[in-house]
């Protein structure tokens, strides 16, 4: 009896990532800043002429959250902010690292959806997690939907936005516009990108597939 053909093969796949870790013979740390550091592994990989010690550098990250926030109008909350790795002021979800020991993510989420733009949401919902750059960074980003919102005046907000966050503008752009934008190279922001398509696909049965977050 004759296999499954390719395309049956392939469809009879489950796709879904999974953790694996290759052992790794030793490390260095060269550099450890304020919210990276990069390090230097060399582990076993198969090679040509049998098992061969490889070198790889990648970037320690903490991780970071993002809140995809919708109003009642099916509109999209952006906010322009300077970003000096790359040169450009870019349009983007409100953000932020994980950088409060024992805070959940979607915890995260929510205090930078308030310091950022000074909002809070009555329904959080799990839209994407992905890794932007696996190929050298641990940087791992999960967005949030957020519904059901609610603006908090200025004085019940206990914090500062200074820096490059101080002269951020904020714009309510529709769904369907941002998604546009995206399509045209008008936004670059790995999450803002990836949050707004997987918005987009979600809102098709009016986000009844997603789950809540917890």
């Amino acid at each position: 009896m004759s296999g499954p053909s390719g395309d049956e093969a392939a469809t009879s796949v489950r796709v879904a990532d999974r953790p694996e870790r290759w052992p790794v013979e030793r490390s260095t740390e060269p550099f450890r800043g304020a919210k990276t550091a990069m390090r230097v592994d060399w582990l076993t990989m198969a090679g040509s002429d049998g098992p061969e010690l490889v070198r790889r550098e990648h970037m320690v990250h903490l991780g970071a959250v993002a809140a995809l926030a919708v109003d009642d109008r099916e509109r999209v909350l952006l906010l322009s902010q300077y970003r000096h790795a790359v040169g450009h002021r870019l349009w983007e979800l409100p953000a932020g690292l994980r950088d409060e020991e024992g805070e959940t993510a979607v915890r995260t989420a929510q205090r930078e959806l308030l310091e950022e733009a000074g909002y809070r949401a009555e329904y959080w919902y799990e839209l994407a997690d992905f890794f932007p750059s696996a190929g050298f960074s641990t940087e791992r980003i999960k967005v949030f939907l957020a519904r059901g919102l609610s603006e908090v005046p200025p004085e019940e907000i206990a914090f500062e936005r200074v820096h490059e966050e101080a002269d951020m503008i904020a714009a309510w752009v529709p769904l369907d516009e941002a998604v546009t934008a995206v399509q045209e190279g008008r936004l670059h922001n790995g999450a803002t990108v990836v949050g707004i398509l997987a918005a987009a696909t979600a809102a098709r049965d009016g986000f009844a597939g997603l789950r809540p977050a917890v």
